[in-house]
C-alpha cells in the first residue's frame, strides 16, 4: 500500500524522514501522522509513521530510524516519542489481529442456478402425446415449426449443434469461473432451465465436452404448452439427492384449455442432508395482460403452502422466468415474495433481487434500452437465519452477466447476446442472464 500513499506524502513534503520510509517498500497498511506545535515533549514538525500493527519489533525500528534522521532531536523526546509510537503499535496490533483472526466457522457451500435457455430446440417436428386407455397417442402437432430447417428461422444441424456448444459453455461455468462470487469446482447442485422443447434436447445438452464430466442427471415432464417450450432441471447427484418430482399445471380460470401454457415442475431432494423443495417455473409473457401472470404466482403460492404442509421443516425455492420484476404485483403480493429478511417469517417468501434492479439497475434482460429482472430465485424464510446459523441458509446471489455473454457491438451492445435478432442468426447464447443464489452450511471441524 506505500505506493497508494507515496505520490500524496511527497506531494504534502519533502521530508527526509517520509522518504526514509518510503524507500523501507514495507507491506503496511497504515500510516500516522503527528503534528503537535509548540509542546515540550513532541515533534515541533511533521512525522509520517507506518507501521505494520503485526509486526511490533519492525515497528521499534522505524521509530529509530526516524529518530536518527532528525539530528535535532534530543534523546528525552526521542525516549518520549517511541514509547508513544509503540503504546499506538500495541493498540493497533491488537485490534489488526482480532480483525484478521479467521472464522472458527467453516462452511460447505452450495450453489442453485436458473437459465432461460431461450428456444432450445431440435431439427425435428414434435408432437404433443397422451395417454388413452393405456396407449400414448397423439394429440396435436406442436408449434415448432420456426425451429425447423425449412422453417422461419432454417434451423439445421449446424445452427443446433453451435446452440448445443454454446449453452453447455455457459452451464459450465456458472459457480466456477475467476468471475464468479464463490467458485465451486462441481458447480451448481440443481440448474433449473426454461425454454426447452423437450427431453432429447436435454440429452444432447448433457452430453456436449464441458458438461459430460459432470454427470448431470435431468428432471422433466412433458407439458401442454401449444408451442412446445418447457421447464426442467439438471442436477449433479453428489451435491443434490433426487427424492421425486412431480408436474403441476397452470390452470386458467374457467378452466379456458384456449392458451395452454407451462405448468410448475417440482423437485424434492436434499442439498446438504437437508430437505428441499425446487420449483421451476416459466410464466405467461408479456403478450398476455397481468392478471395471467398473477393468477400463476396464486397457484404457485398455493403450491408452496401445500409443501409446507407435509413437510413443515423442508427449505422451498422458487426459481424462474416470471416475465415480471420483483415488484410487479404477480411476485410482490400473488406470490408474496417480500423485499427484506426482516418482513419474513419462518413460512414467507423472501426475494433477494429487489434492490439488486431497483438500486444498483442489474437485470437479466434488457427491453428498449431499459433492464429487467424477470429471472429470479426466492425462497422461505428459514433460510434467512444468520445468527450462527446451524442448518442451510442463504448466502448471496449474482447475475451471471459476463462478457461472453454479452453482445459488444452493433445496437445491441450490452444487450444479452441472443440466438438471433432481427431474422439474423448471431450464434449466441440466449436473451436472458442466468441467475445464481449461494447457500452455505457449517461443517464440523
Amino acid at each position: 500500500m506505500i505506493k497508494t500513499y507515496e505520490n500524496t506524502l511527497r506531494k504534502m513534503a519533502n521530508w527526509q524522514n517520509v522518504e526514509c520510509l518510503l524507500s523501507m517498500r514495507l507491506p503496511i497498511s497504515i500510516l500516522i501522522f503527528i503534528y503537535v506545535k509548540n509542546c515540550p515533549y513532541t515533534f515541533k514538525t511533521c512525522y509520517f509513521f507506518a507501521i505494520n500493527p503485526c509486526d511490533v519489533k519492525n515497528n521499534h525500528d522505524i521509530c529509530k530510524e526516524i529518530a536518527h534522521q532528525n539530528d535535532n532531536l534530543t534523546m528525552k523526546k526521542t525516549r518520549f516519542c517511541l514509547v508513544a509510537m509503540l503504546a499506538v503499535v500495541a493498540v493497533f496490533s491488537l485490534s489488526f489481529r482480532n480483525f484478521n483472526r479467521p472464522s472458527d466457522t467453516r462452511y460447505a457451500v452450495y450453489a442453485m442456478a436458473f437459465y432461460n435457455l431461450e428456444n432450445l430446440f431440435d431439427t425435428i417436428h414434435d408432437v404433443v402425446m397422451a395417454e388413452v386407455d393405456g396407449q400414448m397417442v397423439k394429440v396435436e402437432d406442436k408449434n415448432d415449426y420456426e425451429y425447423l430447417p425449412d422453417g422461419a428461422n432454417k434451423w439445421g444441424t449446424m445452427k443446433y449443434k453451435a446452440k448445443l456448444k454454446n449453452m453447455s459453455e455457459a452451464l459450465a461455468r456458472l459457480a466456477t469461473d475467476e468471475e464468479s462470487r464463490v467458485r465451486l469446482p462441481m458447480g451448481p447442485a440443481i440448474i433449473g432451465v426454461s425454454e426447452i422443447e423437450n427431453r432429447r434436447v436435454l440429452e444432447d445438452l448433457i452430453a456436449q465436452p464441458a458438461l459430460k464430466d459432470r454427470n448431470l442427471q435431468i428432471i422433466h415432464e412433458e407439458g401442454p404448452d401449444r408451442r412446445g417450450v418447457e421447464c426442467a432441471f439438471l442436477y449433479n447427484p453428489k451435491l443434490f439427492k433426487y427424492k421425486g418430482h412431480s408436474l403441476v399445471p397452470y390452470i386458467y380460470p374457467n378452466n379456458d384449455q384456449t392458451h395452454r401454457t407451462r405448468g410448475f415442475l417440482i423437485a424434492e431432494g436434499q442439498i446438504g442432508g437437508e430437505d428441499v423443495y425446487c420449483i421451476v417455473c416459466h410464466w405467461p409473457s408479456r403478450m398476455a395482460v397481468s392478471f395471467y401472470r398473477e393468477h400463476a404466482g396464486v397457484q404457485v403460492r398455493a403450491v408452496k403452502d401445500s409443501l409446507l404442509q407435509v413437510n413443515p421443516k423442508a427449505k422451498i425455492f422458487i426459481m424462474g422466468d416470471m416475465n415480471d420484476d420483483p415488484d410487479d404485483k404477480s411476485m410482490a403480493v400473488s406470490l408474496g415474495a417480500k423485499r427484506t429478511p426482516r418482513e419474513c417469517k419462518e413460512h414467507d417468501l423472501y426475494n433477494p433481487w429487489w434492490d439488486l434492479l431497483r438500486r444498483s439497475g442489474v437485470g437479466t434482460l434488457k427491453y428498449n434500452g431499459n433492464w429487467n429482472l424477470f429471472d429470479q430465485i426466492v425462497f422461505t424464510g428459514n433460510l434467512l437465519n444468520t445468527e450462527q446459523p446451524t442448518s442451510l441458509t442463504f448466502y448471496r446471489t449474482e447475475v451471471f452477466n459476463r462478457n461472453f455473454l454479452t453482445q459488444q457491438e452493433g445496437k445491441y451492445k450490452g444487450y444479452p447476446k441472443r440466438t438471433h435478432a432481427g431474422g439474423v442468426w448471431l450464434n449466441g447464447y440466449s436473451d436472458h442472464y442466468p441467475v445464481i443464489i449461494y447457500l452455505r452450511k457449517p461443517v464440523s471441524q
